[in-house]
Formats: structure tokens, C-alpha cells, sequence
């Protein structure tokens, strides 16, 4: 057996105790080869089959309140023009002074967002914490290849 101790010390062969690590190496070499290729694909795409829902939708009010914040900075509570000092006087107005009423807020394009959320400050300090962002919905785009006229 290579290696291996003998009992007699008279032969010529020398004990060996030295382990021989070139097939472990070349082991953790080939590792670590599959470990970097695999990494990539794994954070990829991750498919998750999430649970239903058994909550009921929160109802929507009929009468939205709409807070819009314009290009020129100046606000508008529903379809007027109202004053940032005056904000939260006109809403508990139009509210009853219901502080739970969802107020939907929307800006232009072309507002810096630190006015943004100024405006969302005005609304808090008012005692509004229900504000929901209003945006655009898109369709997907559809790429050159879609667009053209099947042949």
C-alpha cells in the first residue's frame, strides 16, 4: 500500500506523511468554477407563486379629493385654486374636517420632488396622513419587431 507505515525500520522505503492535496485543489478549482456561473443565473429571476388575498378592497370614495400641485408650483383643492397658507383651512372645509378622508395627490411632471413633498408636509401638518400618489398608467410599449405588418 503506497503510503503506508511500516512496522520495520530497516527497509528502504520512508514513511510518507505528507497528504497528497492536487486532487483536492483541483476539487475546490472546479467549485468554484460552477459556484461563479451559477451565481449570475440565480439573481435573475426568482418565480414566486404568492398567496391569494381573502381581504376585502378598501371601497372608493365617490367623490375623490384631489390635491394638484401645478408646473407653477400653485395648488388647486379639487377644480380651485387655493393658497399653500390656506391648504388645510379648505380641506377640513370640503372634508368636514375628517381627518381620516384619503386625499389623492397629484403633481406635474416637471415638479422638483423637494416641492412635492412640501405640499405632503402641508398635508400633514393639516393632520392629513391618509395621501395617496396619483400617477399615469402606461400600456407596454410595444418594440419595432410588433409594430410591423406581418408579410
Amino acid at each position: 500500500m503506497a503510503g503506508g507505515i511500516h512496522e520495520n525500520s530497516g527497509d528502504d522505503m520512508a514513511e510518507s506523511h505528507e497528504i497528497n492535496v492536487t486532487p483536492f485543489i483541483d476539487v475546490i478549482l472546479v467549485l468554484l468554477i460552477i459556484f461563479m456561473v451559477a451565481a449570475p443565473l440565480a439573481t435573475v429571476d426568482v418565480n414566486v407563486d404568492l398567496p391569494a388575498s381573502t381581504a376585502r378592497p378598501s371601497p372608493r370614495p365617490e367623490e375623490p379629493l384631489y390635491v394638484t400641485l401645478k408646473e407653477d408650483l400653485s395648488l388647486s383643492l379639487g377644480n380651485d385654486l387655493v393658497a399653500r397658507e390656506q391648504l388645510g383651512a379648505e380641506l377640513d372645509r370640503q372634508t368636514e374636517a375628517d381627518r381620516e378622508t384619503r386625499i389623492f395627490l397629484r403633481a406635474d411632471q416637471s415638479v422638483d420632488y423637494g416641492q412635492l413633498m412640501e405640499v405632503m408636509n402641508l398635508l400633514r401638518a393639516s393632520g392629513y396622513l391618509k395621501i395617496g400618489l396619483v400617477g399615469l398608467e402606461t400600456a407596454p410599449v410595444a418594440s419595432a419587431a410588433d409594430a410591423a405588418p406581418a408579410q
